[in-house]
């Protein structure tokens, strides 16, 4: 990295704007430095970093996240805005995240392959194994800065593969502390290097043939570009954004469905893939839970982030917070009946708000809001609400309220979603399930386990022999 002065960026709290900490670009040559390094490390296989080797230096980084979860879920909050009781709460997600890669070494296995089935397959054994795929570029956002890390360069270390990480150029401070932590906790030099690289300088890393699988997160614009940039042979794994829907039924319990609807909805402000974006209401409930809901939202607080009261923080850019407004300006105009909220606290902040039947061409309905802002819907059936909720082509996260238990079975299948929750919130998860999104969403499948899967490849060794 370069230490001129011309070529540093500002790290600054979006709250207030107050400088973090200024930091070096990675220019050109650093990070093709790093690259060939980090390609040394796969070429030279006898230096591979074996089993119980990884699971030593995971073990040691997951008790030095541990010891300082305090801290890093302060510098979490001050340059990415998530609420400080929701940042403690990813700090120790990511502890658990690195158990479970520790745990799914174990499930990286191969499957013995029949013969002797035919008279040219015979006095033959054959077995596959898994070995790592290669060098992993792993290009991350802002919304989790911690904990993301862990989900795209923790999985490449446990994978056995070499890790160039380029996190948010918003929140790099966090991915700096997973680097400098891993080192603290043995990993050999090269085997992960953080990389504040300019988007040139990314592009030009992705176009290498050396690089053997990219994971990125981040908008659907960059990734699609980005999966077309890559070598032949290379691999990738894309999550973008969605407009969450949730259809609730005349049967659902609607105390019990608000506040993981709320909590759903507002979480980081909004700012999470798979947040609560579009709730179909069911006419003949519609009426109170709207009541409720708006209630409840109402209570929120919105403000420092720091504060340990604050439920809903800032977005990351005040630009962010202009394109939220102008979206639900739009929708006002449009006949969007606003409930609550629409207008911004401050030049960093917004308050939560809440819109009724905005017509189904308008940005909150057809968009990813990446914001606080959810949209409530009336319909008469339920064959409506479906084929409303499928309306843009995204696929990522959905649910469905009710108690009739047909419905649920119905709705599961039919609603476009890598996963569907019943009677639950759009944005659960756990980290050892499969996460990921299709169509507009992504492009395979995420959650710690199939990430590693996906760093690895699966090789084949035949044996002859006539003892068999």
């Amino acid at each position: 990295m370069t230490s001129d002065s011309r070529h540093t960026f500002d790290v600054r709290s979006p709250f207030d704007d107050a400088l973090i900490q200024a930091l070096p670009y990675t220019d050109e040559q650093a990070a093709m430095a790093a690259l060939e390094r980090a390609h040394q490390r796969y070429r030279e296989r006898e230096g591979w970093l074996d089993a119980p080797v990884r699971i030593q230096i995971l073990e040691r980084f997951a008790s030095l996240v541990e010891k300082h979860a305090a801290e890093l879920a302060r510098q979490a909050v001050r340059e990415g805005g998530k609420p400080l009781k929701d940042s403690m709460v990813e700090i120790q997600r990511a502890v658990n995240g690195v158990k479970v890669a520790i745990g799914e070494l174990g499930r990286l296995q191969g499957t013995e392959i029949a013969m002797g089935l035919t008279p040219s397959s015979a006095q033959r054994f054959a077995h596959t194994y898994r070995e790592p795929r290669g060098v992993v570029l792993a290009i991350s956002a802002f919304n989790h800065p911690f904990n993301l890390i862990i989900h795209q360069a923790i999985t490449a270390i446990a994978a056995g593969c070499p890790v160039l990480v380029k996190p948010a150029l918003t929140t790099p401070m966090s991915c700096k502390s997973v680097v400098e932590m891993l080192g603290e906790a043995g990993l050999p030099e090269g085997w992960c290097e953080l990389l504040l690289c300019e988007d040139a300088v990314t592009e030009k890393l992705v176009t290498d043939g050396r690089i053997s699988f990219m994971t990125f997160i981040g908008s659907a614009r960059v990734g699609w570009y980005l999966r077309s940039r890559l070598a032949p042979g290379a691999d990738c794994a894309l999550e973008h954004g969605g407009a969450a829907p949730v259809i609730v039924d005349a049967t659902a319990d609607i105390e019990a469905s608000i506040p993981p609807l709320v909590f759903g909805g507002f979480y980081h402000a909004g700012q999470i893939c798979v947040s609560v974006q579009r709730i179909y209401l069911q006419k003949a409930i519609a009426e109170e839970f709207t009541r409720r809901f708006v209630k409840a939202v109402g209570d929120l607080k919105t403000g420092d982030p720091l504060d340990v009261k604050t439920d809903v923080g800032p977005l990351i850019r005040k630009r962010e917070v202009e394109r939220v407004a102008s979206w639900v300006e739009e929708a006002v105009d449009h006949g969007a009946e606003l409930l609550c909220g629409g207008q911004k606290l401050s030049e960093t902040t917004y308050l939560p708000t809440v819109l009724l039947n905005p017509p189904d061409d308008v940005r909150v309905s057809r968009e990813e809001v990446f914001g606080p802002v959810v949209a409530l819907y009336t319909y008469d059936n339920i064959d409506e609400a479906i084929a409303r909720a499928n309306a843009p082509d995204m696929f990522f996260q959905a649910s469905i309220f009710t108690q009739d238990l047909d419905t649920a079975l119905s709705a599961s299948r039919r609603l476009n979603g890598m996963a569907v929750m019943v009677n639950d919130h759009t944005a659960f998860r756990v980290d050892w399930m499969p996460f990921g999104g299709h169509r507009q969403s992504g492009l395979g499948m995420g959650g710690i386990g199939p990430t590693m899967r996906d760093m690895t490849v699966e090789r084949m060794v035949v044996f002859r022999s006539p003892m068999l």
